[in-house]
């Protein structure tokens, strides 16, 4: 193995941390082309989110359970009731079916005696403000 004068190792040294210094490994320039059309559609997006408020409506939750049993009584809610909205949302550790999108709570009592008369463990879920 070959010793370095002094000198040598100085100015290799200094001459490594010169190069080291002046690499760049990337640019700072970023170029993105991007569709016109996902503006106007994150746009449109935006306005529907702000028109739809879904703390001002009356819900009717018919089952607490299982995703099988949630999935099973959602299939079967839809057969008899096919004109109301009905849904499944997760709450650990339980999916909830939901039904109903009732703007009053007269509306929506008069839908929980009529469901109430088919599924047992019904109860009403008021908006949240």
């Amino acid at each position: 193995m070959r010793i370095l004068t002094p000198s040598k190792s100085v100015f290799l040294t200094l001459s490594m941390f010169a190069l080291a210094c002046s690499v760049n490994a990337q640019d700072q320039n970023l170029t993105l082309n991007q569709d016109p059309k996902f503006e106007q559609l994150l746009n449109d997006k935006r306005k529907i989110n702000n028109t739809l408020s879904t703390n001002d409506t009356y819900k009717i939750q018919i089952f607490s359970g299982k995703s099988d049993e949630a999935k099973k009584t959602l299939a079967d809610f839809k057969r008899e009731y096919s004109d109301i909205d009905s849904t499944i949302i997760f709450n650990t550790p339980n999916y909830k079916v939901m039904v109903g999108n009732f703007k009053t709570r007269i509306e929506a009592e008069r839908n929980l005696a009529e469901i109430k008369k088919r599924y047992k463990s019904v109860f009403l879920i008021k908006p949240s403000k």
